[in-house]
């Protein structure tokens, strides 16, 4: 709660009027592994002490990404994983008949932004999107910090050295997209989250839809507080 100023999200958007889902992705929530190699049978992530959660943490992260490797092992990456998870929830709402097919957003803090910036690129069924804290260029971020950073998640093998993560919300034009990170935000340097907006304008300029790209920069930490909620459901009104 600490990171969205005391507020649920998905309970500020249906507020706002939205009918909102919000799916757990692999290793979180309620699809977190249990069981295995010390990780309890069962548990309630708010029943436990800080000690208990800092146990827990570790032990199903080394999971994640021991999973990951695996699963490049296969031919799978773990963004195509939660790229489908995430077009099959919109495959979703849309049999829903309370929902407008012309007015599908996303929006997400973190690894939730990762996921905005991958479906707003890949899905055009998504109108609008704000990705919140996770923008950066790979060149700087390599040199300062991949291991809690975009490193394992963004593995995608002969593809990074064709594109660039500012690339991927280039390629939701011409739907509208709003990328937030703040300046206090020390998992991406500043310089590469500068840069990387340099190169999404420039790409919505060339694309003739300069207006569908906005950038907010607050002196902030990694968070999706109360002001940038606000800045984000006044971009989802506009667009959507």
């Amino acid at each position: 709660m600490v990171f969205y100023g005391g507020k649920y999200l998905a309970d500020e958007y249906v507020k706002q009027g939205y009918a909102v889902l919000v799916i757990d992705a692999h290793h979180f929530g309620e699809r977190a592994p249990r069981g295995f190699n010390g990780i309890p049978e069962s548990y309630d992530p708010m029943t436990l002490t800080e000690d208990d959660v800092i146990e827990v943490d570790h032990l199903v992260k080394s999971q994640l990404y021991l999973g990951m490797r695996q699963l490049n092992w296969a031919g799978i990456t773990w963004m195509g994983l939660n790229y489908w998870d995430d077009s099959r929830s919109i495959d979703y709402l849309l049999s829903r008949s309370e929902v407008d097919a012309d007015r599908i957003g996303c929006t997400g803090l973190s690894g939730g932004g990762w996921r905005t910036n991958i479906l707003a690129a890949l899905d055009k069924r998504i109108k609008a999107s704000v990705s919140v804290g996770w923008m950066t260029t790979g060149d700087y971020q390599q040199i300062y910090n991949l291991d809690s950073a975009i490193g394992p998640y963004c593995l995608l093998p002969g593809v990074w050295n064709r594109m660039d993560v500012p690339d991927l919300t280039i390629l939701s034009v011409p739907h509208a997209s709003m990328v937030i990170v703040g300046s206090e935000d020390h998992l991406f340097p500043t310089e590469a989250q500068v840069e990387a907006v340099r190169q999404i304008q420039k790409g919505f300029e060339w694309a003739g839809c300069p207006d569908h790209f906005r950038f907010y920069h607050p002196l902030k930490p990694h968070c999706y507080d109360i002001d940038i909620q606000e800045k984000a459901f006044d971009w989802f009104r506009q667009h959507l």
